[in-house]
């Protein structure tokens, strides 16, 4: 994907597949609407009821547009930023979730850091407040990818700053690589 294409989320081809528009239609029509000063919401409904744009892409559309015209960041959401990793492993999904919901071996591979689980669902997922006010939020979501191969999908939220992320993410990286060691 060319790098312009690449902070609107997605290729103006696939765009143009599924709403009929490409990125620069889109981008010279909500000018025309108006739409710098309108907030997320406003603009996704726009396209929705105006345009006829199917409820997910008119949220797509409404990010690319925000992105494009320095009203949104690469990596933010409307609570804040969002770091993302994730890996597949040589184990089973059941050793996976072993590993991500063992105190212990979660210790190993996260290291000490300040969170909390608030919620593990058995092989498929878990929610955590992080770090020691809890004000970010980590979701691990556990796939079986065969019975010897599985994968973890990491997404912290509510990170501060896109200075944030970048470190999130080289820290998710690692921890993941400690993970896997672990797994073998």
């Amino acid at each position: 994907m060319p790098k312009t294409e690449q902070k609107y989320g997605f290729s103006t081809d696939a765009v143009r597949a599924k709403t009929g528009k490409t990125w620069d239609e889109w981008l010279e029509l909500l000018d025309a609407e108006h739409a710098k000063k309108m907030p997320h919401k406003e603009i996704a409904r726009l396209l929705s009821a105006k345009y006829h744009v199917p409820d997910w892409w008119s949220q797509m559309v409404t990010v690319g547009y925000e992105r494009a015209r320095g009203l949104r960041a690469v990596h933010q959401k409307a609570n804040g930023y969002s770091a993302n990793a994730s890996k597949t492993f040589h184990a089973s999904l059941g050793k996976l979730y072993a590993a991500c919901a063992d105190e212990a071996t979660r210790a190993k591979w996260l290291g000490k850091r300040k969170y909390s689980v608030s919620r593990a669902t058995p092989n498929k997922s878990l929610r955590i407040a992080w770090g020691k006010d809890g004000a970010t939020r980590v979701a691990l979501n556990l796939y079986a990818k065969g019975k010897t191969k599985s994968m973890i999908q990491v997404q912290h939220d509510k990170l501060e700053s896109a200075g944030e992320v970048e470190q999130m993410k080289t820290y998710w990286k690692l921890a993941l690589e400690k993970l896997d060691r672990l797994l073998e």
